[in-house]
């Protein structure tokens, strides 16, 4: 599934995370962060290593259906620690 720049600002609210923890778990540049946030280009490589520092941080990503856009949402504790 590939992330938009809207789930990633979620994820990032969801965790209370800054552009600067992501871009630092994900091995990137901040600006690559908040350049893909609002609408911008990255590098997939880029994209699929933020999308994997937030989903080892305990977010799912929820592709879009029907009517409905894409979100995010946190793991349950228990699956968290399971991981």
């Amino acid at each position: 599934m590939s992330v938009v720049g809207v789930q990633i600002r979620m994820a990032r609210a969801a965790l209370s995370w800054g552009v600067k923890d992501l871009a630092k778990a994900a091995g990137v540049t901040p600006n690559t962060v908040s350049r893909y946030e609002n609408g911008g280009n990255a590098f997939t490589g880029s994209v699929d290593k933020m999308q994997a520092a937030l989903e080892a941080a305990g977010v799912e990503f929820i592709p879009a259906y029907g009517d409905s856009g894409p979100g995010v949402r946190l793991k349950s504790r228990r699956r968290q620690k399971a991981n």
